[in-house]
C-alpha cells in the first residue's frame, strides 16, 4: 500500500465497493487519483461444520472449500479494472462468525443477517477501528450506509465512525438501495442533517463499473440473470439518481 490515498474506500464483502461505488473509484483513477479499496470481511472460511445458511449458499455459488480465495481473485481482477488498490482483511463474513462463548452461529438466517448486530460483535467492532485507525493517510475515508442493514454493512459503519467521527462519507449499499424505503430507513427525510452529492458518471466510467463487478463471476446469480441484466440494471439506476451518490452527516451546531 501507498503512504497516502486520495480516497480509501471500505468494502464489507469483495464485491460491495465495486457494485456501489465503480464509477466513481474508475473516475478517480484515470484523473491521475490514488484509491483503496479495502475488503473487511474477506478472511477464510473457518474450520468445521458450516450453518445450514451458509452451507446453502457455498452450493449456490459452486465454489467448494475455496470461497473466499477465488472471491479474492474476483475482487483483484475488479480492483485491477477499476485502477485501484485492494487490501483484504481476515475477519470471516457474518455468515460464518459464532459466538465465543456457545459456538452457536451469529447469523442462522437470512433475517438474522439483516437484522440487528449481534452483541458478541463488540470486540470485532474495536478490533476494527483499530484496523482503519491503522490505515494510511488519506484525503477521504467512504464507508457503507448500511443500506439494508446487512450485519457486515453495519459493523464496519460502526467501526468506520468510531475510527473517523464526523470527516466519515458515507456511500449508498447497492443493490439495497434500489428497494422501495430502503435508503429513507437509514436517513429518514426528517433528518436536516445529512448532506448529498451525487457523483455524475460518464459513459466510460458506468462502462468500468459493469466490467469489475461482471469480474465476481460467483456472484452474478446473486443480483442478476446474466450480463445483459447487469448492464441493464447498473445503467437504468446510474440514470435514476444521476450517477452515484455519497452523503455526510454534519454536526449539529
Amino acid at each position: 500500500m501507498k503512504p497516502f490515498y486520495d480516497s480509501i474506500y471500505l468494502s464489507p464483502h469483495l464485491d460491495d465497493a465495486a457494485l456501489s461505488c465503480g464509477g466513481q473509484i474508475f473516475a478517480q483513477t484515470t484523473a491521475g487519483q490514488s484509491v483503496l479499496v479495502v475488503t473487511v470481511m474477506a478472511g477464510d472460511v473457518p474450520d468445521g461444520e458450516l450453518s445450514d445458511f451458509a452451507a446453502e449458499l457455498h452450493a449456490r455459488w459452486e465454489l467448494g472449500s475455496e470461497v473466499t480465495a477465488v472471491r479474492r481473485a474476483e475482487d483483484a481482477a475488479a480492483c485491477a479494472v477499476l485502477g485501484a488498490d485492494f487490501a483484504h482483511w481476515d475477519v470471516p463474513d457474518c455468515v460464518y462468525r459464532r459466538s465465543a462463548a456457545t459456538g452457536q452461529p451469529l447469523y442462522p438466517t437470512w433475517p438474522d443477517v439483516i437484522g440487528a448486530v449481534h452483541l458478541d460483535e463488540a470486540i470485532l467492532i474495536e478490533r476494527l477501528t483499530e484496523n482503519i485507525i491503522g490505515l494510511p493517510d488519506y484525503g477521504r475515508l467512504i464507508a457503507p450506509l448500511g443500506v439494508g442493514r446487512h450485519a457486515d454493512h453495519q459493523v464496519t459503519r460502526l467501526a468506520a465512525e468510531q475510527a473517523a467521527g464526523g470527516k466519515l462519507i458515507y456511500y449508498e449499499d447497492y443493490p439495497y438501495v434500489a428497494e422501495a424505503g430502503a435508503l429513507t430507513a437509514v436517513i429518514p427525510d426528517s433528518d436536516p442533517h445529512w448532506q448529498l452529492t451525487v457523483i455524475p458518471l460518464q459513459e466510460e466510467d458506468l462502462a468500468a463499473k459493469v466490467e469489475a463487478i461482471a469480474a465476481f463471476v460467483s456472484q452474478m446469480s446473486t443480483f442478476f440473470e446474466g450480463h445483459n441484466d447487469l448492464v441493464a440494471q447498473i445503467n437504468a439506476y446510474a440514470q435514476q439518481v444521476g450517477g452515484e451518490r455519497l452523503w455526510h452527516r454534519m454536526t449539529a451546531n
